[in-house]
């Protein structure tokens, strides 16, 4: 089935609400437009539209869904593109029905009442989130990225804690 560009945004917009799936603070607007249909477009996160740019199909829509899903983890476009370059149905298929499985698995990971988060993507591993939404200079995202990088005594520290078992 064929739609519009209108049409598809809106049945994207309805498919976040139902499943509560956003983008991460700041990083996108909380809707999809047209407007953002041709941008990605541009960024060749979506493949093209048939019937003269008004054709969009099911893959299409999971496009879209798994673009809102990685965002929802707070990914940029670039890396975003690089994940689903490519991407045939049935494996986007499989990123709407897993992304929804890991959404449920961390949702108790939401910010309080009151803070503001600010995830920052440092790599395709890590994101730095500030819960009162303080932005990160970049100089500062760098020196986070070189430790992580390194291997240093703070990252084995770091690394020592997060896999230490509760007690």
């Amino acid at each position: 089935m064929n739609r519009s560009a209108d049409e598809l945004a809106d049945i994207v917009n309805q498919w976040c609400q139902q499943h509560g799936v956003a983008p991460a603070n700041g990083q996108a607007g909380e809707r999809i437009t047209v407007r953002n249909i041709r941008y990605y477009r541009t960024l060749g996160l979506l493949d093209p539209p048939a019937l003269g740019g008004q054709g969009f199909s099911e893959k299409h829509r999971l496009q879209l869904v798994a673009i809102r899903l990685l965002q929802a983890r707070g990914l940029p476009l670039n890396r975003i593109q690089e994940l689903l370059f490519g991407r045939s149905i049935e494996e986007l298929q499989r990123i709407e029905t897993d992304g929804l499985t890991v959404r449920d698995e961390s949702a108790s990971f939401r910010p309080l009442n009151g803070e503001n988060w600010n995830m920052i993507p440092l790599n395709d591993e890590f994101l730095l989130i500030s819960r009162r939404g303080r932005n990160v200079t970049p100089e500062i995202r760098e020196r986070v990225r070189n430790i992580l990088a390194t291997g240093n005594e703070e990252t084995v520290k770091l690394r020592r804690i997060h896999e230490e078992p509760n007690t």
